[in-house]
């Protein structure tokens, strides 16, 4: 039998060697002939290899993976995994006797699942696991205990006992002892249901001796690191004469101490090769030329642009599915998608698409937060997503009957999934009448409906009775765990794959995306209850069997491949390591083969733009005489203009508003400020009425209480962020900080007013105007400016009465330079770090209530004034001054300013000046209409 190598001077592929040896022992009839895989995609290259060397009809064998064939042997149907936990919380509840809700249980009840999973596949006793070693002498006394697992034992249990007896060690000691219980109660209460975990199958089935007879002969294809059950069932069949075993394995590995060689040589042992293990045409990668590359990049996206170089090098192409892309990171996938060039040819995708990725799972996720935290970002969002369009558009003549906001008579979490349902169902229903609505995503809707379909019937059985904030992290993780196959032949195209889809697989050409250590190998320190020493003695799965498993598909992955290209994340940023795979450096220490060692960079190079004026046309010139005419125009209009009158075209001409903070998580510097000055809005009418005078005793009663600061922030909380929910939302960490910290800050604002007192508030938030004049080419008009203050107060010094017109600051700046001239204000590029625009507001505002006659009826002086509340001192004075100048009133800056104010409103509204960009970058930097200039 020629098994060496093919005409393109590459290794055969394994799948052809067996297929090659299977029709040369069995010949063309193997239909009493069952092969089982590790995974489903391998029998499809086997299948098509035997067809080919057939050249005639024949009678297939059957093929499984090993996991079915574990469920084709077992009466069990295999329970999703919100039954399973539901069930075992039933039972953890009996045995424990515990008040423990179920919400709290749901998250390490997934631990506690997979723990009770893993003593299954490895056929562990549960009971002796479990066992409840208070002594470590009692170690001594178990017969079943070997020597080596004796002293594991001993020295697990030694570090555990020693010192003091913690409550945290109480309890564990406490929950451990029960383990066994719920153990036995939980497969009892499964069996009773028909149900159970993949475990408790492969345990059932590998432990009947009668099973496994309706094949004459059973073919193990490609397996590597074995579980007991596995081993159980090759040792029963192989006694039988009933099994036969291919192993694909690397002698560079075999023959060194790397991770998975150990365990297939003591695999060998037991289960002998079907194929000659001396034979180094079939397994030794060594002998065969290889060209081997290293690449190293910034970024994620950057390797995933580098496969269109890749693949039109080499004759990558055309080599089909020889050529592989793996990706060691499977977040890749959709960039990677999107950079297969147009000339690739066919292509296939093995991994599916994440359903989470999928409109409609950020459709109902939004829909979930709006239904738990109510706010107004939330329903801009909702407002702003591509199948809210369906629920604006008229069906029919008649108006949507569905609303994208849950109802507020919605009481109960069945109520809340029917919902959910119904809005899936009408998308679907909407979706169907349109032209070119491709398949794929009627099935994420398909997909997503059939998940809450099963939630709502849990929940009718009364399985699954838990809190909203639990049920929508139980939805979200649903639709984490689910994936869209992709359509298409398997057997035909470039391969884009995962690591554990190359499994029997061989390729010439391979490319491995992001192959840093933490991708490969992965998820390799899970969580469990089972302590590792104990995990270790009683042949548990540990760190080692992971790492063995990852070693094997790394270095088969380059057994037989000619062209080996490998990239991985160098940067340190973002939570990267910059650490290449650890089998990279084995590969780089151990290897005989050159590697080649290149980087890849973002290859951007900026190119300085100038943003354009606007000039203003006809169109323009009407939007601003109706401005000019019928409008108020505020402080904040102005601030813009000086800054950058291109900025102030869009904003306030083109109407082009700011995005606003899209993180729900995080309360940015706006938000902040907005929350805060509501509620110094709202604490002082809880101290006295308007107009009354406020002692330094009024403002001590509230900060003794404790309660009403407290009470105070959280309406504003309510108002501001969650559209004025009756009842405070549950924070999140960041937003919990930020709570006590605007706590803090009107506290010290009262601190800083009970040194002030006495003093009366004539308001908050009151809206003030006045009149500016101007002059352009078109003549003289009267622009009117208006603006909310924070706060206007009435206060004695030294015996003479003024009004404060009060602005505060919660920001980090303080006036650490002061304006020297009134000039200056209005150079706000220049002396921007001056904060001129703090100044022009405050100011401007205190020349619209000086001769105001609702606000200063009896003339008085009228001071502005600017509360940095972070870096005021108790006994502060806000008042702003104008070089060493304090502006008591306002009367006396008064000319001078106003007559700057009507230079820039002139300018402003001027047809012959048009809207220019500002020369300073910085603020370009920051600036919110960057990338419309083009920066």
């Amino acid at each position: 039998m020629e098994v060496f190598r093919n005409n393109e001077n590459t290794m055969k592929p394994f799948l052809k060697i067996v297929a090659e040896d299977l029709i040369r022992k069995y010949g063309n009839s193997l239909s009493r002939i069952a092969v089982i895989f590790p995974n489903k995609r391998a029998s499809l290259f086997l299948d098509e290899h035997m067809a080919r060397l057939s050249g005639k009809p024949m009678w297939s064998p059957s093929y499984f993976t090993i996991s079915d064939f574990f469920h084709h042997h077992s009466s069990f149907a295999v329970g999703d995994d919100i039954k399973l936990i539901c069930t075992l919380y039933q039972s953890f509840k009996e045995r424990t006797n515990t008040a423990e809700t179920l919400d709290h249980f749901y998250g390490w009840g997934q631990v506690l699942l997979a723990d009770f999973d893993d003593i299954d596949k490895s056929m562990a006793d549960a009971g002796k696991i479990f066992a409840n070693l208070k002594d470590i002498h009692e170690l001594d006394g178990i017969p079943y205990l070997n020597g080596n697992q004796k002293e594991t034992l001993k020295k697990f249990f030694q570090s555990f006992t020693d010192g003091h007896e913690s409550e945290l060690k109480r309890r564990f000691l406490e929950l451990w002892s029960c383990f066994g219980d719920i153990y036995n109660d939980f497969k009892q209460r499964l069996r009773k249901q028909g149900i159970a975990y993949e475990g408790m199958i492969f345990r059932d089935v590998a432990e009947q001796d009668t099973a496994h007879t309706a094949y004459e002969k059973y073919i193990f294809v490609g397996f590597n690191v074995l579980q007991e059950v596995e081993r159980h069932i090759f040792a029963h069949l192989k006694k039988e004469g009933k099994a036969c075993f291919y192993w694909d394995f690397d002698t560079y590995y075999m023959k060194g101490q790397h991770e998975a060689g150990h365990y297939i040589r003591r695999f060998l042992q037991e289960f002998p090769n079907e194929l000659d293990p001396t034979n180094d045409n079939i397994y030794n990668h060594l002998s065969d030329e290889k060209q081997i590359a290293f690449i190293s990049a910034p970024t994620e996206d950057v390797q995933a642009r580098y496969i269109t170089h890749w693949l039109r090098h080499s004759q990558r192409t055309g080599a089909g599915k020889r050529t592989a892309i793996i990706l060691c990171n499977e977040n890749l996938l959709q960039t990677a998608i999107h950079c297969i060039p147009e000339d690739a040819g066919q292509l296939n995708i093995t991994m599916g698409f994440p359903l989470f990725n999928t409109p409609i799972c950020s459709f109902i996720q939004l829909l979930t937060d709006i239904h738990l935290f109510p706010s107004k970002t939330t329903v801009r969002k909702i407002q702003r997503h591509p199948y809210a369009a369906y629920f604006r558009s008229k069906t029919e003549g008649k108006a949507p009957h569905l609303s994208p906001i849950p109802p507020k008579d919605i009481n109960s979490n069945q109520e809340f999934v029917k919902w959910l349902k119904r809005i899936v169902k009408y998308i679907a229903q909407i979706m169907q009448r349109e032209d070119g609505v491709d398949d794929f995503r009627q099935e994420s809707l398909f997909c997503v409906y059939t998940l809450l379909n099963r939630i709502d019937e849990l929940i009718a059985s009364q399985d699954l009775q838990v809190n909203v904030v639990t049920l929508q992290r139980l939805l979200l993780q649903l639709m984490r765990s689910q994936s869209i196959p992709f359509h298409g032949e398997p057997v035909v195209g470039i391969q884009i794959m995962g690591v554990l889809e190359t499994r029997n697989l061989d390729f010439d050409h391979v490319l491995m995306l992001s192959c840093n250590e933490g991708n490969m190998p992965k998820g390799i320190n899970e969580s469990s209850f089972i302590p590792y020493s104990i995990r270790k003695a009683f042949g548990l799965a540990t760190v080692e069997n992971k790492m063995a498993m990852f070693s094997y598909h790394f270095y088969h992955i380059l057994q037989r491949a000619k062209d080996i290209t490998i990239t991985y994340n160098n940067s340190t940023e973002d939570g990267h390591t910059g650490e290449m795979s650890r089998f990279m450096l084995q590969l780089m220490v151990e290897s005989k083969t050159p590697i080649h060692r290149q980087s890849l960079q973002a290859g951007q190079k900026q190119i300085p733009i100038r943003p354009k004026q606007v000039e203003k046309s006809g169109a323009i010139m009407e939007k601003l005489r109706e401005m000019r005419d019928n409008c108020n125009l505020y402080p904040t209009s102005i601030n813009r203009y000086l800054r950058c009158p291109l900025q102030f075209f869009f904003n306030d001409i083109s109407d082009i508003k700011e995005p606003d903070n899209e993180d729900e998580d995080e309360i940015d510097n706006r938000m902040f400020g907005n929350i805060f000055h509501r509620a110094a809005e709202l604490i002082y009418p809880r101290i006295k009425n308007e107009g009354k005078v406020i002692l330094p005793g009024d403002i001590e009663d509230i900060l003794k209480d404790g309660h009403t600061v407290p009470m105070t922030v959280d309406q504003a909380i309510r108002e501001k962020m969650f559209n004025g929910a009756e009842m405070m939302p549950e924070l999140n960490g960041q937003q919990i900080i930020n709570r006590e910290v605007i706590i803090r800050y009107i506290e010290r604002l009262l601190i800083i007013d009970s040194h002030l007192a006495p003093f009366s508030i004539i308001g908050t938030e009151k809206k003030v105007g006045g009149n500016i004049s101007i002059t352009t080419t078109e003549g003289r008009h009267s622009i009117r400016l208006s603006g909310y203050i924070d706060r206007l107060d009435r206060i004695e010094e030294n015996g003479v009465e003024r009004i404060r017109v009060v602005d505060y600051k919660t920001g980090s700046h303080s006036l650490t330079s002061k304006i020297n001239t009134v000039e200056e204000i209005f150079q706000q590029p220049i002396l921007k770090k001056k904060h001129p625009d703090y100044y022009l507001q405050t100011m401007l505002y205190a020349q619209m209530v000086s001769n105001s006659h609702e606000y200063n009826e009896k003339g008085l002086p009228i001071s502005p004034a600017l509360l940095f509340i972070q870096h005021a001192s108790v006994q502060c004075d806000p008042t702003i001054s104008i070089g060493k100048e304090r502006i008591s009133d306002i009367k006396a800056f008064e000319e001078t300013f106003v007559q700057h104010v009507s230079k820039v409103l002139s300018d402003m509204f001027e047809p012959t000046l048009p809207f220019a960009p500002t020369e300073d970058k910085e603020i370009c930097v920051q600036c919110p209409y960057k990338i419309i200039c083009g920066i």
